[in-house]
């Protein structure tokens, strides 16, 4: 049983860490499309691998919260972390549905290809509005479906905005910056 899931997990790296991956959509693309300010704390929720934690933290002089579930992740982003001499990554293993920040302490969350597997998705929408400070922003990147064939949940970019409204959030920017993938650009307004 064990054994099954480290080879998955292993399987999940080798995907997260992927130059077809990067070529698609690097991280760096995102962090020039979204309004990074070099003061920002960020939390990078669902982190994996440290795809978007690595390069946002050579970016800015707040923190990065590296949220994930899983502590192999957060490991290998330490590891990461220290190859690159960063100081300002915190890893944080926590559980998807209770975020273990304080509210108003996040200028920016960016959740990548994770917020589909969350179901119902508002309540969690709506803590991560919560822990935004005012005029905070969600930046949120996933697959849209394509056909009724796939095996993996997915929602549509329509679906998507309608839970982010429904949660408080309004969506500024929509963005396409690959083929099937959206990027959804949402602030926390009071």
């Amino acid at each position: 049983m064990h054994h099954s899931y480290c080879k998955h997990s292993k399987g999940k790296v080798s995907y997260l860490e992927s130059p077809e991956r990067r070529k698609q959509f690097s991280p760096e693309q995102l962090l020039n499309m979204i309004p990074l300010k070099e003061t920002d704390s960020i939390l990078d929720f669902g982190a994996g691998t440290g795809y978007f934690s690595i390069p946002a933290a050579k970016r800015i002089k707040g923190s990065v919260y590296a949220l994930d579930i899983d502590a192999a992740m957060l490991e290998i982003i330490k590891e990461k972390a220290l190859e690159e001499q960063l100081t300002n990554i915190v890893p944080v293993q926590g559980s998807m549905e209770a975020l273990p920040l304080s509210d108003g302490s996040i200028d920016m969350i960016i959740a990548s290809l994770v917020l589909h597997e969350i179901q119902p998705l508002v309540p969690l929408l709506q803590e991560m509005k919560n822990v935004l400070k005012k005029e905070g922003y969600l930046i949120c990147l996933e697959l849209e479906p394509k056909g009724s064939s796939e095996k993996a949940p997915r929602i549509t970019l329509e679906g998507m905005e309608r839970e982010m409204k429904e949660a408080g959030l309004q969506v500024t920017e929509k963005f396409f910056p690959a083929e099937s993938l959206y990027m959804l650009v949402a602030q926390k307004k009071d």
